[in-house]
């Protein structure tokens, strides 16, 4: 069986839509294609037939993609986590300490982020390097442009 994959409640339900979307929309169109094209005739010779036969491979592979993780998946109860550390679903205020700028994050899990509305996953390089600490911690994390040093400012849900 494969690993357990963590996500919260809204997360969780962007996979459902997101398969829904596959099963109900997706293939039904597909297999209108494939109809499509057989009635053209000679399946030899017959690119569009190809075409939408691949395509249905594909979206046969996602769907059962989505349903596997779907099957491991377990959300988050976020009212039984500690608020003193960084964890998942932590809301982190840090602090650069080479140049004092501040940023804000909240560490998700990875297939929920999104760095435009400030959501970093869990597996990276700053997430890891403030997993377990609590405010008032100095951190060296590891980025692409170098080791840099935070200081952790504030820790909320």
């Amino acid at each position: 069986m494969s690993e357990t994959k963590y996500f919260t409640q809204e997360g969780l339900q962007r996979l459902k839509d997101e398969l829904d979307q596959l099963m109900n929309r997706e293939r039904p169109r597909i297999s209108q294609m494939i109809a499509e094209a057989r009635d053209k005739g000679d399946l030899s010779e017959n690119a569009e037939y190809d075409a939408a036969k691949e395509a249905q491979g594909m979206l046969e592979m996602k769907i059962a993609q989505l349903q596997e993780l779907l099957m491991s998946a377990r959300v988050l109860d976020e009212s039984k986590m500690d608020i003193s550390k960084v964890l998942l679903l932590s809301r982190v205020k840090i602090k650069n300490l080479r140049n004092g700028a501040t940023m804000s994050y909240t560490i998700v899990p990875e297939k929920e982020a999104e760095l435009k509305s400030g959501k970093i996953s869990v597996n990276s390089p700053i997430a890891k390097g403030l997993l377990g600490k609590t405010v008032g911690d100095q951190v060296e994390i590891e980025v692409p442009a170098g080791k840099v040093m935070f200081e952790i400012v504030e820790v909320s849900r």
